[in-house]
């Protein structure tokens, strides 16, 4: 068994490694492998090739990286936690959450007279403090529920409800809003990996790092809270610090990756259950790694797909990723 996956995993990172090379390549200008190698290692390229590779198609792939391990490791992460197969930052309301902080940022300060422009560090610092704050708080709720309710469809009826009233209150922003923030709100909700500034890249990538950190380091909670919160405390577990640090975690992955690519859905959901699939593994020690190269992997060809059908990279993550829920949903026969 261990032979096998490590046989998986080398498949897995040959197969992220030929689709970053394609996302590379993919575009509506023709460039050469060689031209995008040279371009990357600073070789003699023409400057447009420069601009396009080191400008737009290298931010771009690193994004997909960073978002698809983020969004995966935090659908992992609440799914064990909450015991729940159908647990993600989507379904759960935590990409509302985010969405949310964001929409009172970019609608709410021009409404009282300051400027949210995006470009400069501090903004983009406010953008994600706004996605975590927002995050954190449909987290908290979901949690604080899932203490009192054992029920799987009552949590997943109370994120969704949850995600409603976000949803509710942002309309009331936007129709509320100056044209030029509207706009600007619009373009995020469609979910993009291209408008990514690089000091925005910057601050996703220290924010995904410390997340997947978080998560490394409770790997062995991970597999303890497979046994059950009453079990687990038994075992000698500090239920209430581990709930908090994967908690703080998913509010660094999922709102990170909301604050700036746009609420992308059912990669954090379908992930997971992808890799149990793959590896026939519950350990975390397999399925967290598996989780972050199967995730970048996905959304590397998810934005390769949505380069070549000009469409939002939203439309192809659901298409993939509902196919996963409808197959988990007839596994689990029951969610009371």
């Amino acid at each position: 068994m261990r032979r096998r996956n490590i046989s998986i995993f080398l498949i897995l990172s040959a197969f992220l490694f030929i689709l970053f090379a394609l996302d590379l390549l993919t575009g509506s200008s023709s460039i050469s492998f060689s031209e995008v190698f040279r371009a990357i290692c600073g070789g003699d390229v023409p400057a447009s090739v420069s601009r396009i590779v080191l400008g737009i198609r290298l931010p771009k792939a690193l994004s997909a990286i960073l978002a698809g391990a983020a969004l995966s490791v935090s659908g992992l992460q609440m799914q064990t936690l909450f015991a729940n197969p159908l647990a993600g930052p989507y379904v759960l309301g935590i990409n509302s959450g985010a969405s949310f902080g964001v929409a009172m940022f970019i609608l709410g300060m021009p409404l009282l007279g300051v400027s949210a422009s995006s470009g400069s560090i501090v903004s983009s610092l406010g953008v994600a403090g706004a996605a975590w704050i927002g995050a954190a708080l449909i987290l908290a709720a979901v949690a604080f529920a899932g203490r009192r309710v054992r029920s799987i469809l009552v949590i997943l009826v109370l994120g969704m409800m949850l995600s409603s009233a976000v949803d509710s209150v942002v309309q009331i922003l936007q129709y509320m809003s100056n044209e030029q923030a509207l706009k600007s709100f619009v373009v995020w909700t469609m979910g993009s990996l291209s408008d990514v500034t690089p000091v925005q890249l910057c601050v996703m990538a220290c924010s995904v790092s410390a997340g997947l950190l978080i998560s490394v380091g409770r790997i062995k909670d991970l597999n303890m809270w497979l046994l059950g919160e009453t079990y687990s405390r038994t075992m000698g577990l500090n239920v209430i610090r581990s709930r908090n640090m994967l908690f703080l975690s998913t509010v660094l992955l999922a709102g990170t990756v909301t604050a700036f690519c746009g609420p992308v859905g059912f990669v954090g959901l379908a992930v997971p259950h992808i890799c149990r699939a793959l590896f026939r593994e519950a350990d975390h020690r397999v399925l967290l790694p598996a989780s972050v190269l199967t995730g970048a992997s996905l959304l590397l060809l998810c934005d390769i797909v949505s380069k070549l059908w000009v469409v939002p990279i939203n439309s192809i993550t659901a298409l993939l990723g509902i196919p996963v829920v409808v197959w988990v949903v007839l596994e689990n026969k029951t969610f009371a």
